[in-house]
């Protein structure tokens, strides 16, 4: 009579890779397959639509009924933007660097900070920790219209209107990457962290080289909101001297132009979309890929 041999980890993998097969048939694959296609187009169609409109003259624009797909397509829209910005007494240069100075710090700020206190939360018991965790959550009900006057009378004290800090400091403050960080670390096993003491790693270097690289689709999922919420957010209850606004403001006035206007309030929505559209294209496949190898548990 033969004994039951133990599969080895290799065995497993082919095993599970090659010989089992779906439940589903082939008609319930087709129909599976078609939904996402379909669904794909739902979501791509509005995307296509704005990149569309950016590229129509004024006249195609204005024709009603509306066409889909512009029939003469040019730049003549974002050459037309370019040069109204120009002609700004305050350089064009200067709101995309305060644009991009204050996301890259609020975001690598907020990642940071976030990071650490999941980290504490997450892997350690100290007393008043679930409670702070708890208000952290809470937090999340108030929207900025809520937190709007309270922050400002925070910034009013600590004298920093109408400075960057202004909007960096609410950015790198804010509980949503706290409790999406701490609920991806709570699955981190902390059998390799004790592992790491004993071979006497310091504890900064168990977070920064251990558990961070394990955590990339959690930060970089924060960064995914925080990059949206900064790039597009004009900031004229903070900032009020010309030279330190956001590039939103600038494109928001040009918007404001009326019908003459149209083309570029178009070309305005396809810049404002851009940058977090690029950046969670050059990181989708790096979450997808660490978010498949980094299902460790203890």
């Amino acid at each position: 009579m033969k004994k039951n041999r133990v599969l080895g980890k290799e065995e497993k993998i082919h095993h599970y890779k090659y010989r089992r097969k779906p439940n589903r048939s082939i008609g319930g694959d087709i129909g599976v397959y078609l939904f996402l296609f379909l669904s794909s187009i739902v979501m791509i169609f509005p995307l296509v639509f704005i990149i569309s409109s950016s590229l129509k003259p004024l006249g195609e624009l204005l024709r009603q009924p509306p066409t889909f797909f512009a029939r003469n397509p040019s730049l003549r829209n974002f050459s037309d933007l370019f040069v109204t910005m120009s002609q700004s007494w305050v350089p064009f240069s200067r709101y995309v660097f305060n644009t991009l100075f204050v996301t890259i710090v609020g975001t690598v700020g907020h990642v940071i900070i976030a990071s650490m206190a999941a980290y504490v939360l997450a892997k350690y018991k100290f007393p008043g920790g679930t409670a702070f965790f708890k208000l952290a959550v809470v937090a999340l009900m108030f929207t900025g219209y809520v937190t709007g006057i309270p922050n400002y009378m925070i910034m009013c004290r600590l004298h920093m209107v109408d400075t960057y800090w202004s909007l960096i400091l609410p950015a790198i403050g804010g509980s949503l990457g706290l409790f999406l960080m701490k609920q991806f670390m709570d699955g981190f096993p902390m059998s390799l962290i004790e592992a790491a003491k004993i071979d006497g790693a310091r504890e900064f270097s168990i977070f920064w080289n251990l558990v961070m690289p394990n955590v990339k689709p959690a930060w970089l999922t924060i960064s995914i909101f925080s990059i949206t919420a900064l790039w597009n957010n004009p900031q004229t209850t903070y900032i009020y001297t010309e030279s330190k606004k956001m590039l939103r403001y600038a494109l928001d006035q040009i918007q404001l132009g009326g019908i003459a206007r149209t083309g570029q309030a178009q070309a305005v929505l396809v810049i404002s979309m851009s940058v977090p559209i690029i950046f969670f294209i050059c990181s989708q496949s790096q979450i997808l890929e660490t978010m498949a190898t980094s299902g460790l548990k203890d």
